[in-house]
């Protein structure tokens, strides 16, 4: 019923932008910007190390695909990455709070 999810941006403005964006629609009640990370990856026959922020993005499962959505509409890259993480257990205020947040 509940999930993370996560999705790195290029920078801290994009991922402000977006972050904003999901909670005024309702699509995440909570959405944490974590400082700047490094990542290393293989993108079309090439190895990369770049400076990105991470998203955790906290919603409900039946958000998903309008905030994925979103995402996609706001964001850079070719290829976003958008991991959804099922949330199991957790301090039952909080996740009534995101139930009454999250619009879905």
């Amino acid at each position: 019923m509940y999930q993370i999810v996560v999705c790195n941006c290029p920078n801290n403005d994009i991922a402000k932008t977006i972050a904003n964006s999901l909670v005024a629609k309702k699509l995440a009640a909570c959405v944490n910007i974590m400082p700047t990370m490094t990542s290393v990856y293989h993108w079309q026959d090439e190895i990369y190390c770049d400076e990105e922020v991470m998203l955790l993005i906290k919603t409900k499962t039946s958000a998903f695909v309008d905030l994925e959505q979103t995402i996609i509409k706001l964001h850079p890259y070719d290829v976003v990455e958008i991991i959804a993480l099922n949330i199991q257990q957790g301090n039952e205020l909080y996740l009534n709070w995101i139930n009454n947040t999250v619009k879905n």
